[in-house]
């Protein structure tokens, strides 16, 4: 158990979202290019996910209404592009895409539950920290991380996961979906306010789940200083006192300052320590199992160049 897992599947370019979308397939492009450049492919374990499990769809309904996945399926089109919000489309392949997306993330977790990986980045598209259980928005079609969370305790007999969200935008569906659960926490850090409006910091789950929901709203312009300080002051004491099985990370980089949807100050200084934070935290708690799942980042070169320092910094675990 030395590697780092890379998943990846090349039909996840062929999710259209029409020109000049911002979550478009030269997202993946840039960050496969950078890895090849950089040799980080050739040191990385890269599985690209077999086609959709026959029970894909039963691990989806976990955290998806079945209507839902009905829906998502009647809306896809036979040729053109269907519109489902003012940000969120469909091409004829991107249902396939995103089967296949939730299919890495699972693929994923099946190899460092088995010890093939000692931990694994999943760069899939489309994202999933927007999608709600019945609702599809924000370029979100399936909650990627949301499935994995359940299929982990579900299939592997995890316990308690934590859900570290650091994508600029506040994950709503992710919070939305285990905000009653108990089992699975979810964290967040985000410029507030910017969509999709929630993300308040007096969002702290509800009954059952009063209490494993924490965000941490941050004014635009806020950097690496000021997200560490979150990490230390704010994440720290969380998982100290949750004491996760499992870390599941969705991994946006748009809160990086060069970042065109947004307005904050990170770099991939940034990325890396909060990469380093959370391994030594997995470390301590979960066997360091880390599970990282791509989300936001919309300035090509900064995504590339980010992506690449978290690999980086997974792949140098201590007791790699």
């Amino acid at each position: 158990m030395d590697s780092t897992g890379l998943i990846f599947h090349p039909d996840y370019l062929l999710h259209d979202t029409g020109p000049h979308h911002p979550e478009s397939a030269v997202r993946l492009k840039a960050i496969i290019d950078r890895l090849d450049e950089t040799g980080l492919t050739k040191r990385l374990s890269a599985v690209r996910p077999g086609p959709p499990r026959p029970d894909l769809a039963d691990w989806i309904s976990r955290v998806h209404r079945p209507d839902y996945l009905n829906r998502l399926e009647r809306l896809r089109p036979d040729a053109g592009l269907a519109r489902i919000d003012a940000d969120t489309v469909m091409s004829p392949e991107s249902y396939r895409a995103a089967l296949l997306a939730v299919e890495g993330t699972l693929t994923a977790a099946d190899g460092i539950m088995s010890g093939r990986f000692k931990n694994a980045f999943c760069a899939v598209r489309p994202p999933g920290h927007h999608a709600e259980s019945n609702r599809a928005m924000g370029f979100c079609l399936y909650n990627n991380v949301a499935v994995a969370a359940r299929y982990l305790q579900e299939r592997h007999r995890v316990s308690r996961v934590m859900i570290i969200d650091w994508d600029v935008h506040h994950g709503n569906g992710t919070q939305h979906i285990f905000e009653e659960d108990p089992t699975v926490f979810y964290f967040s850090v985000h410029q507030f306010p910017l969509y999709p409006g929630t993300g308040g910091a007096d969002e702290h789950g509800r009954r059952a789940g009063e209490g494993y929901t924490l965000n941490c709203p941050l004014s635009p312009g806020q950097g690496d200083e000021e997200y560490i300080s979150v990490f230390e002051k704010s994440l720290r004491p969380a998982v100290e006192a949750f004491r996760p099985d499992f870390i599941l990370i969705s991994a946006g980089f748009d809160a990086h300052r060069a970042d065109p949807l947004a307005n904050m100050s990170v770099t991939e200084d940034g990325f890396g320590e909060m990469t380093r934070m959370v391994q030594g935290w997995a470390r301590s708690f979960c066997q360091g199992r880390v599970l990282s799942c791509l989300e936001g980042g919309y300035h090509l070169d900064a995504l590339a160049r980010s992506v690449a320092r978290h690999l980086t910094d997974l792949l140098e675990d201590e007791g790699a």
